[in-house]
Order: structure tokens, then C-alpha cells, then sequence
């Protein structure tokens, strides 16, 4: 048995994810606090039940929060300026002439202060009047609101997610010294491709492992030894790989990019089966075709990544072009006009 020195692209992505845990060590988890990826389940069993009740958060000053206030107030009570409040008076049984204040009644109308029933001649005072003397504060300028066809948009649980918790999946992770690997528990020929390749694409948007490992694994095996099983089952990859890409996450629309070039390379006829759905997919192509960063004259020692998400787009067309048959160019150039064909002239 020969070993494998190239890593999968699923192995890649999970040494990208310990790497990345270095420089932005919380990343995915504000991530999920946002809502941009799914969360997890909350116990190993599953979900809670609707109804039950779930501890609430614990304040931010924690239990000491309530004796503070109460040792603030005690404490203020002992300046001059509480003491001569007449609500504070009052609630310490106090009578207010014991506090310096003036009776109720003493002036004759009930009102506790003479202050509070003096009023102001007409146009005397500052408020009333219709202009002011005040600088004219300057207006901020509204601008027109971004469209936001290069942000990120939130992914939503997969089916490969639902059905791998309940375990319906022939699957499991092998671990290994050097990288994990995918164990199958039904031989591969024999797995009904209708039913496990759509879950399988489902499961192209998921970043977190095992979800992710598995399911770009899964796709990579089942395309590797699909054979005439796939050709029927394209239509039935389109939304998958539609909501992929719809994502506008680099790293998801990178994995799927990876895996529509091996699904048009895995067989016969998937080339030119993909061409009337071109509408679905190529929008998301046209939007980050020139997403190339400009290096200058500093070299990329990440090339074998593959992680340029301008240049993958670009090989990609033109692997749709060279096997989609001879309607392939014409319908990429309508969806993507800035194309040009890698073989004519």
C-alpha cells in the first residue's frame, strides 16, 4: 500500500482552520454570534425542548451589582445634599422642619415652596421665542446605502448537518498520524447516488468540521467512483451548489468552485448536462471574477493553495467551456460578457 503525500482538500482546509486559529483565535465564534454559520446542538442528545426553561445570562457586574447600589445609596444619603431632600425626609420618618426645610402651608397656598409658583413675564425668559442665538448645527450628509454584493451572507443549517446527527450516513472519520481520512461503512458502487449526492453537495457551505470534512470527502469519493451514476443526478445538484455560492463566503464559494471542476471532469455528458442551468450558477462567477489581488512584484508562496479566487473562477470557465459542447461558450458569454474563449483564435 502506497502512501499519500498530497493532502485532500478537505485535510488542507482543516490545517488552514489551526493555522488561522493563531492569528484570529475567536473568529468562529463571533462567526455564530452574529449568526453568519450555524450553531451547534446543545447537548450531545440534541436540542433542548421548547419549554424548557434555559438559566438566564448572569448580569455583567455579577451578584455584587444589587449590594453595590444599595451601599452607593447608603452613602449618599450622608451628604447634605440628600439630606435635604424632602422625599428622603419622608422616607426616613423624618419630619422636613428637622431637615432645614420649610413646612407644607407656609405660604399660605399649600405649595411647599414659594420658588416653585414663581413664573416669568411673557417673552422673558429663553424658550418661547422663535429664533436662536445658537450656531446652525450642519445637517450630516446622507449617503446612498451600499448594495453589498461582496458581503458575506449567513449560512443556514445543511441537510448533510441534519442527517449525519442522526446518524443516517454511511460515514465516519478515520484519524490518522499525519491526516484524517474517510471511512465508508457501504461499499461506494453500491450507494444509491439519487439520495447521498445531493446531501452530500448540501453539505459544500458548512464550516465547521465534522461537517465540512466529511462532506467535501464524501463529494470527492463519490465523484471519484460515480461513473454513470452522476449524469442523472446533475439536476438534483443545482440548489446545492446554488446556495453555496450564494453564501458569497471566499472559502465556500473556493470549495465549491474545487469540486464543480471535478464534477465536470468525473464523467461523461456532466459538461454539457450543466449548460442549461448556467443562469443559476454563473451570477455568483460574474460578481467575483475580478476578485484578483494585486501582489506586485512580492511572491505568493500559497499558489498550491489555490485560495485566488479571481484566477480559480477564470480556470473554472474555461473547464465548462472545453467540455460543455459546442452552446457552452455562447451561454457563459451571455451570463459573464467580460469572457473571452480559451479556444477560438
Amino acid at each position: 500500500m502506497t502512501m499519500q503525500l498530497k493532502l485532500s482538500t478537505a485535510s488542507q482546509l482543516v490545517h488552514q482552520d489551526e493555522f488561522q486559529r493563531i492569528v484570529e483565535p475567536g473568529r468562529k465564534k463571533i462567526d455564530k454570534i452574529k449568526g453568519m454559520i450555524p450553531k451547534g446542538q446543545e447537548s450531545p442528545f440534541g436540542d433542548f425542548p421548547a419549554d424548557y426553561i434555559r438559566p438566564k445570562a448572569t448580569s455583567q457586574h455579577g451578584p455584587r451589582s444589587a449590594t453595590m447600589r444599595i451601599s452607593g445609596t447608603a452613602a449618599l444619603v450622608a451628604t447634605p445634599r440628600m439630606a435635604g431632600t424632602p422625599r428622603l425626609a419622608a422616607t426616613q420618618g423624618m419630619e422636613p422642619s428637622a431637615r432645614g426645610l420649610t413646612p407644607r402651608g407656609a405660604f399660605g397656598d399649600g405649595s411647599p415652596m414659594a420658588s416653585d409658583r414663581s413664573y416669568r413675564n411673557k417673552k422673558t425668559g429663553n424658550g418661547g421665542q422663535s429664533y436662536s442665538t445658537s450656531p446652525r448645527k450642519e445637517r450630516p450628509e446622507i449617503r446612498p446605502p451600499k448594495a453589498g454584493a461582496f458581503q458575506r451572507r449567513s449560512i443556514e443549517p445543511s441537510e448533510f448537518r441534519r442527517f449525519y446527527d442522526r446518524g443516517d450516513l454511511p460515514i465516519q472519520i478515520q484519524h490518522t498520524a499525519t491526516q484524517n481520512r474517510v471511512t465508508w461503512k457501504v461499499e461506494i458502487d453500491k450507494l444509491d447516488y439519487h439520495h447521498y449526492l445531493p446531501i452530500f453537495f448540501d453539505g459544500l457551505r458548512e464550516k465547521e468540521d465534522p461537517y465540512r470534512f466529511l462532506a467535501i470527502e464524501g463529494v470527492h469519493n463519490m465523484l471519484e467512483k460515480g461513473g454513470s451514476k452522476i449524469l442523472p443526478v446533475v439536476p438534483q445538484l443545482i440548489i446545492p451548489i446554488k446556495k453555496a455560492l450564494n453564501t458569497r463566503d471566499p472559502e465556500v464559494v473556493l470549495t465549491a468552485l474545487k469540486v464543480l471542476q471535478v464534477l465536470v471532469q468525473s464523467a461523461e455528458m456532466v459538461g454539457e448536462a450543466l449548460v442549461p442551468y448556467y443562469r443559476q450558477i454563473l451570477p455568483v462567477f460574474n460578481i467575483f471574477k475580478s476578485a484578483t489581488p494585486s501582489t506586485g512584484d512580492v511572491m505568493d508562496y500559497g499558489q498550491r493553495k489555490r485560495k485566488n479566487l479571481g484566477e480559480l473562477i477564470d480556470e473554472t470557465l474555461e473547464i465548462f467551456e472545453t467540455h460543455g459542447g459546442e452552446d457552452a461558450f455562447i451561454n457563459i458569454k451571455y451570463m459573464i460578457p467580460t469572457y473571452e474563449s480559451c479556444m477560438i483564435g
